[in-house]
């Protein structure tokens, strides 16, 4: 028998869902979607789906100050480095704040730190090198926000520092003195925006500072722009900050940053910007990943485009996804995006060797609330994804630690319930620096103290955890009938994409339904089969990467989830069913209620 999961089920009262049906004129699978989200009420329900939530720059507290340093610094001429970071958000919030400095005519340069010499943020090395080569405003994107010392050098060395980031400030509450753009710092309507949508709104507020069309095509006057400006500046009758959107939707996917309120309305315009995108550098990335401009999602970017932009910065140096951004030269940008494929290729092989030694050591510790994990040789850019694996098919918060020397720099990844920065605090008395959010966060380590920082975290994660939470649990949206799954349902569901941290993919359960007809694709890497309901209904499902089994015999019914999308092959569209997960329907351990749409009264059933 496979892995038994616990069937999650929000309320869904009757009167909820019936309400939505009546005054928004959806499905009632639709609107119990919307209910198990929170979204009962129709005028929130109404905007969700509008996906139009917008908010000024303004609404950053003290965003004011920041934008007048920066104009002061171009107009006396004065040089403005942009300090980003290696990943996807630090690459694309470098690259815009650049274009529109550029734009506003800035003296301006950048650095991208090396993840292996110069590690996360700020540090005193690069800001003394900074200050010699002539920066007198460091903008920092994507970090700094925890960098309270660093900071205070630079000002002693004579620069003026702007601090725009998104990540968790300091336990001990302190904050660099410097101005801040920080969207829970500054009290930003939006607390949840990735680092280049904070870049963004900046950019915004210095296009409106300087007069120059920042919203609408044809609206506004420019600034002249100087003749002293770097060469391959933007123009600024040719720049439009909304133009930069398609960085903006990539870093938000990239960067698994909650897509609700104002960043599902930047990812949704941002994947149309990216399809129409007149970058060179992005068009060849989508050239290079085998990716349909006209088609560009959510899940595009996630697993074809962002991986590639990411590689550079993994194993190499970042400035590479940043020239490919910047580049206005076509054959420049073919170049770039074929190394970054290159790099790609051999991240994904550095990450498989890594994984197989990673679970040997997590079947020779056995049992354990939480995952502590080091090796040599481990590549501290690749870290993370594997962390990220390991969550996920462990379902246990994931530390790993690339050893080198007498130090080592660790990647964590968690799981629902589990606050992993949180983790990281309590441990605090054995690590060097650490930071990040309650999902991911990254560390430095002396050696020495490994063991003992293991022993704490396991404790402090068996302390925290539940054992209700340590099993994965499956989430539901909608318990449906069989003939509900069809192409309507399929097409009205996708009005709820963009997809992704805190709107995940819908899904949909059905119950005592029959696996059938069982049939393995993609050299028995898959599968393919009928599903056939209580009601007499069938439909066509697959189920991938599961090895052309099921965990469910033929002859049993089971209780299983799946997710619903329109299928399109060779111009033919259809519904199709992926499977997420089946187990036998006989298995009890609770009755929940289930709304019955069809009667529109609660309904017992069992389920584990």
């Amino acid at each position: 028998m496979g892995e038994i999961r616990r069937f999650q089920i929000a309320d869904c009262a009757a009167d909820d869902v019936q309400r939505l049906q009546r005054e928004l004129d959806l499905s009632g699978a639709m609107a119990q979607v919307l209910v198990r989200r929170g979204l009962r009420d129709p005028a929130a329900a109404r905007a969700f789906l509008a996906a139009e939530e917008e908010h000024p720059p303004s609404a950053f507290a003290g965003i004011d100050v920041a934008i007048e340093s920066i104009m002061r610094h171009i107009r006396e001429r004065k040089r403005i480095t942009v300090h980003g970071d290696y990943d996807v958000d630090g690459v694309c919030s470098t690259a815009v704040l650049v274009r529109a400095l550029r734009a506003l005519g800035a003296d301006v340069d950048w650095y991208l730190p090396d993840r292996a010499s110069d590690g996360y943020g700020l540090n005193a090395d690069t800001i003394e090198r900074l200050a010699q080569r002539g920066t007198r405003l460091l903008v920092t994107v994507d970090c700094a926000i925890t960098a309270v010392e660093e900071v205070a050098l630079a000002r002693t060395l004579g620069m003026e520092v702007l601090v725009t980031d998104h990540h968790a400030i300091r336990a001990d509450g302190e904050l660099p003195r410097a101005p801040i753009v920080h969207p829970t710092v500054s009290g930003y309507p939006c607390p949840d925006l990735c680092a280049t949508a904070v870049a963004y709104k900046l950019a915004q507020g210095l296009c409106e500072a300087a007069g120059t069309t920042q919203q609408g095509e044809g609206r506004g006057g420019a600034t002249q722009q100087s003749k002293e400006q770097s060469e391959g500046a933007i123009q600024p009758s040719e720049y439009r900050v909304q133009e930069d959107l398609d960085l903006v939707a990539l870093a938000t996917i990239a960067d698994v940053v909650a897509l609700t309120g104002e960043n599902r309305t930047l990812v949704r315009r941002g994947l149309r910007a990216l399809a129409t995108t007149a970058k060179p550098g992005l068009r060849a990335l989508m050239a290079v990943a085998q990716v349909d401009p006209s088609k560009v999602t959510e899940r595009a970017v996630g697993f074809a485009l962002a991986p590639r932009l990411n590689a550079a910065g993994r194993l190499y140096r970042a400035d590479a996804g940043l020239e490919l951004i910047l580049t206005e030269d076509p054959a420049r940008a073919g170049e770039i995006a074929q190394e970054l494929d290159r790099a790609n290729q051999e991240r994904r092989h550095t990450e498989t060797r890594i994984l197989f030694e990673a679970e040997a050591q997590v079947a020779a510790l056995g049992e354990s609330s939480a995952y502590v994990l080091a090796g040599e040789g481990w590549h501290p850019g690749v870290i993370g994804i594997v962390a990220s694996r390991l969550a996920e098919r462990h379902h246990r918060p994931v530390v790993m630690i690339a050893l080198e020397g007498d130090s080592g720099r660790g990647s964590g990844r968690s799981i629902e319930g589990f606050d992993l920065l949180g983790g990281l605090r309590a441990c605090a008395a054995h690590l060097g620096r650490h930071g990040g959010h309650k999902a991911a966060a990254g560390l430095q380590i002396d050696r020495s103290r490994l063991d003992e920082f293991r022993a704490a975290f396991v404790a402090h994660a068996q302390q925290v955890l539940s054992e209700e939470q340590l099993v994965r649990g499956e989430r539901v949206d909608a318990v449906l009938e069989g003939h509900e799954l069809g192409m309507a349902l399929a097409e009205e569901l996708q009005t709820l994409a963009p997809f992704g941290c805190a709107n995940p993919t819908v899904s949909l359960m059905v119950r005592s339904a029959t696996l059938s007809d069982r049939r393995p694709m993609g050299e028995g890497r898959h599968l393919r089969f009928s599903v056939l309901t209580d009601d007499g209904a069938r439909a066509r499902a697959v189920a991938f990467g599961n090895g052309g089994r099921l965990s469910v015999a033929e002859d049993v019914a089971a209780d299983a989830t799946f997710t619903l999308e329109v299928n399109e092959w060779k111009g033919i569209s259809e519904p199709r069913l992926l499977l997420r997960h089946a187990q036998p329907a006989e298995i009890q351990t609770k009755t929940p209620e289930v709304l019955d749409i069809a009667t529109g009264e609660l309904a017992l059933f069992a389920l584990p």
